[in-house]
């Protein structure tokens, strides 16, 4: 069996079969800048199909290709246990017989409880907020039917917020297409507000699940369609536009880092540092984080997608997440995973760890459902086999590598 990390792996067996990178990619659905990124370890195989796909393309079973038993494989790891809760709601369609839901929220309680949900997803309460889905988005859906003409906009904007966190939420968990389906709900209400602001929160979150998806072309056209689109009619007076936009161009900026493309990024990166100017300050409106701080973190996560570890450390010196608005726990853990994103690569595992434990202790649940860390602590252990530290070996049972 081959050794060495699953890119490694990759890239020996791709040899053996004589296939180039651009071969393989095409066979597998798959950008030839994806493959090189997988190959060098810049970026992880995080979907079982798509190993599933190289393991027959290159005519081995999938443990040769992770070195690990079928539960290490990549795409494992923690799921909240009652998402189950949250799949039976959205497969309800009461209204189609004429079943009146029934919620104990009243118009003036659902704006409340959307915005205490956005709070707490910003906060990495993941585990606590799935449980509160249904009955949250009962209240959104019954209010909404219910809804006469006087009230409907202000309802209607209640209605996309609370779907705007529910994708959010479903994105994190890995659940795409529930992700996808809640932002396209919250798309549709946002239409019929005539809200250009709440138009930009949906795009945004559609881009996400797509992304969750691995539909990144389909993701970057709606990213760029829309922060284009918002950017004309973002001024001053209108912090929270300025903040939606700038949040499109960020993450538009990380899918075109992503495809490697470091220049575009670049050219993304500092149109949404030009509207984090006009902004002025950091701050969170529509939900977005957005501000300079954030800028800053982004061009680190920028770095990252480019492989350029160098690159990545020597911005992160740069960025102070305690600048950040009180709550935003999430943003503030991403760059200290970013920054263990780094060392790993430098192979500087000691600091590595270091850094996942403290985004650990920002926001345990942002390190606990992510595929990336996951990934890491995977090739960290792989490297310390001969020296498992008892932090390493807590951090991995917490972010479910091993059991």
């Amino acid at each position: 069996m081959v050794s060495g990390s699953i890119g490694e792996r990759i890239a020996a067996y791709r040899r053996r079969r004589g296939l180039s990178q651009a071969a393989l990619a095409g066979l597998i659905g798959r950008s030839e800048s994806w493959l090189s990124q997988v190959e060098r370890g810049v970026r992880s195989v995080d979907r079982m199909s798509i190993l599933l796909d190289m393991a027959k393309v290159l005519h081995v079973d999938v443990e040769s290709l992770t070195g690990r038993p079928w539960q290490y494989a990549p795409n494992g790891g923690a799921t909240p246990s009652d998402l189950g809760e949250v799949r039976r709601y959205f497969a309800r369609y009461d209204h189609l017989f004429g079943d009146d839901l029934e919620s104990s929220l009243n118009a003036s309680a659902l704006r409340v409880q959307a915005a205490d949900a956005h709070k707490r997803y910003q906060a990495a309460e993941y585990e606590d907020l799935v449980t509160d889905l249904p009955e949250l988005l009962l209240a959104a859906d019954s209010l909404h039917r219910m809804a006469g003409s006087a009230e409907r906009r202000e309802m209607l904007l209640s209605y996309a917020s609370t779907y705007v966190v529910a994708a959010k939420l479903l994105t994190k968990m890995g659940a795409a297409d529930l992700a996808q389906l809640a932002a396209d709900r919250c798309a549709t209400a946002a239409l019929d507000a005539d809200s250009l602001e709440a138009q930009g929160m949906a795009a945004y979150q559609v881009v996400c699940a797509l992304l969750r998806g691995d539909r990144p072309e389909d993701a970057e056209s709606l990213a760029m369609k829309m922060a284009t689109r918002i950017t004309s009619s973002a001024h001053s007076d209108s912090p929270s536009l300025v903040s939606v936009a700038g949040s499109l161009w960020l993450i538009s900026a990380v899918i075109a880092g992503r495809r490697t493309e470091r220049g575009e990024a670049y050219r993304r990166l500092s149109e949404a540092q030009r509207l984090a100017d006009l902004l002025g300050h950091d701050a969170n409106f529509a939900w977005t984080a957005f501000g300079p701080t954030n800028v800053a973190i982004h061009r680190v996560s920028v770095a990252a997608e480019l492989g350029d570890a160098s690159e990545a450390l020597q911005v992160a010196t740069a960025v102070n997440p305690d600048s950040l608005p009180a709550g935003l726990n999430s943003r503030k853990a991403q760059i200290y995973l970013d920054l263990a994103w780094a060392q790993a690569q430098r192979k500087r595992d000691a600091e590595a760890i270091l850094h996942l434990l403290e985004a650990e202790r920002i926001a345990p649940n942002a390190v606990r459902y992510n595929v990336v860390v996951r990934e890491m602590v995977r090739e960290i252990l792989s490297r310390s086999r001969r020296s498992k530290t008892t932090a390493l070996h807590n951090l991995a049972l917490r972010a479910g590598v091993i059991d």
